[in-house]
């Protein structure tokens, strides 16, 4: 079966303000509040997941994602508001970017070797 692979991200200047891997990074944060654990899930370090929060943090207007820092019962991190808002938009645009060219994958996948 052939199968498109979109890499959708949005740019905010020459940084990506969002893309795959941030969202999936968003919605790890969601799932297990924390920006480690969101990290580990994902195989990557935490200096990795944090530097990815920075800059999705610095490209909107407010904060997506916040961190408490540790202490007696640890840190954690959250989505913002306008986190749950980007993560839930950037999903759609990925589902409607799908649903506009499968027509078109599907026609070139049948000219296709499949692998």
């Amino acid at each position: 079966m052939i199968k498109a692979r979109l890499r959708l991200r949005l740019m905010a200047g020459r940084e990506i303000a969002i893309g795959p891997g941030k969202a999936d990074l968003l919605a790890a944060i969601a799932e297990t509040g924390s920006i480690a654990a969101a990290g580990r899930r994902l195989d990557m370090s935490y200096r990795r997941a944090w530097l990815l929060v920075e800059t999705m943090n610095r490209c909107f207007r407010s904060p997506v994602v916040e961190a408490a820092k540790g202490g007696a019962r640890g840190g954690g991190a959250r989505l913002t508001e306008l986190g749950v808002e980007v993560l839930a938009r950037y999903r759609r645009m990925e589902s409607k970017a799908e649903r506009a060219i499968a027509e078109e994958v599907a026609k070139l996948g049948r000219r296709m070797v499949e692998r």
